[in-house]
């Protein structure tokens, strides 16, 4: 009986009743401008993955001028505390500050007439900070989580994007690093999925050597261009043939090679990503890539007159898999704050910040702040913040519905 008492004083009905729970909702909506204005700042301040220093300084201030104790670690990572609350078991409240794509410029970066955003990064990740700063704000403004058994912690993170491999969140699950009992993750501005379930992914940066020379004296010689290309072909082709078990993925992303038209290139080089929801079948992809590489150089050698070419395969990151059990309180929690709001979602299975702390067993989750976006990782990216306010509902009940809880607190 008191155990169910206890689950019945923590549903989100029960929760949405609270007068500061009540009261932080209707400010959402009453400061949308305010909240807005951060949004639009915080994205002029350009932030590529190894380049957050400027917007988490920024990100710092905002949250010490909101009262909470702001400190940067040594990853970069930004780690706000309420004075006092050292001894409370923690759930953290994170965004990543990086960017795959930076703006030129602050004007870059604009607000159209009908308040959407449009530019690098607005809505990957700049939805996610501005719901971080906007639920600092209303903890601050109506004394949220100060006297929940657990504690809120708020942390902007580094090294999300691309080659950061997760760095800021690598620092902050490391042996001795602070104790924190639950991870919620806001990326991007979409309700409508929950990612519980972490895609594993590795990335290689695959080279090619040769003599180089000029090409028509030296027409002949081992061409590193040539052997990358093939290389590139015969990998895909052999995966569009090969019959996978589960959804699996493959993309060269960035390749480089040769100085001029009229040389015979040196080197070249490709990055390459590859994910998928089994590690076996990663493991696959991977040794795919060794095959068809070493495959390309020995026909390229092969035709050459001369010095032959040489390969290297790189490991440049690699994110763990893993996932939150379909009985977790943290999903549970959720699913029910998602059914009283009226929020119809699904879980999903992706590569986020949640991914190292779900490697390791800790609950978490990856979720958005709330809003309508898209364009991501591309110029042409955009945010409209309709929808925000419901997203950050939701974001607040579900913190303190986890700050609650005794099963979450004593992980």
């Amino acid at each position: 009986m008191a155990k169910q008492q206890q689950l019945a004083a923590l549903s989100p009905r029960a929760l949405a009743e609270l007068p500061a729970i009540r009261n932080a909702g209707q400010w959402f909506a009453r400061e949308r401008q305010w909240i807005q204005d951060r949004h639009l700042k915080l994205c002029r301040i350009a932030a590529p993955t190894f380049f957050e220093e400027k917007r988490a300084a920024w990100i710092a201030e905002q949250l010490l001028a909101l009262g909470w104790e702001a400190k940067t670690d040594r990853a970069g990572n930004v780690i706000a505390t309420r004075s006092g609350e050292e001894d409370r078991p923690a759930v953290a409240l994170t965004a990543h500050l990086d960017t795959v794509l930076a703006p030129r410029s602050p004007e870059e970066i604009r607000q159209n007439p009908d308040g959407s955003l449009h530019g690098p990064g607005v809505s990957d990740n700049g939805a996610g900070l501005a719901g971080l700063l906007a639920i600092a704000a209303a903890a601050s403004r109506f004394s949220l989580f100060e006297e929940t058994p657990g504690r809120l912690m708020l942390i902007a993170n580094v090294g999300e994007e691309g080659e950061g491999n997760l760095s800021g969140m690598r620092y902050l699950c490391r042996p001795g690093g602070p104790r924190i009992q639950a991870f919620v993750v806001l990326d991007g501005p979409a309700t409508d999925h929950i990612t519980c379930r972490a895609l594993a992914s590795r990335r290689f940066d695959v080279s090619l050597n040769g003599p180089g020379g000029h090409s028509w004296s030296d027409h002949g010689a081992a061409n590193p261009v040539h052997a990358l290309s093939r290389a590139i072909t015969l990998y895909c082709d052999n995966r569009r043939s090969a019959n996978g078990t589960c959804r699996s993925s493959y993309n060269f992303g960035v390749i480089d090679g040769g100085s001029s038209i009229t040389s015979i290139p040196a080197s070249a080089r490709a990055k390459v990503d590859l994910r998928s929801e089994s590690p076996e079948t990663l493991d696959e992809l991977t040794a795919a890539l060794s095959a068809a590489v070493e495959q390309a150089l020995e026909v390229e050698n092969a035709r050459a007159a001369g010095a032959r070419l040489s390969a290297r395969i790189k490991e440049l990151g690699s994110r763990p898999a893993g996932r939150l059990s379909d009985n977790s309180p943290l999903l549970r929690h959720l699913l029910a704050v998602d059914q009283h709001l009226g929020i119809r979602s699904q879980t999903d299975c992706s590569s986020t910040d949640a991914n190292i702390p779900l490697s390791l067993g800790v609950p978490a989750v990856s979720i958005g702040a709330g809003g309508q976006g898209g364009g991501a990782h591309t110029t042409e990216e955009w945010f409209h913040a309709e929808g925000r306010e419901l997203g950050l509902r939701r974001v607040l009940m579900l913190l303190s519905l986890l700050t609650r809880d005794p099963e979450i607190l004593s992980h």
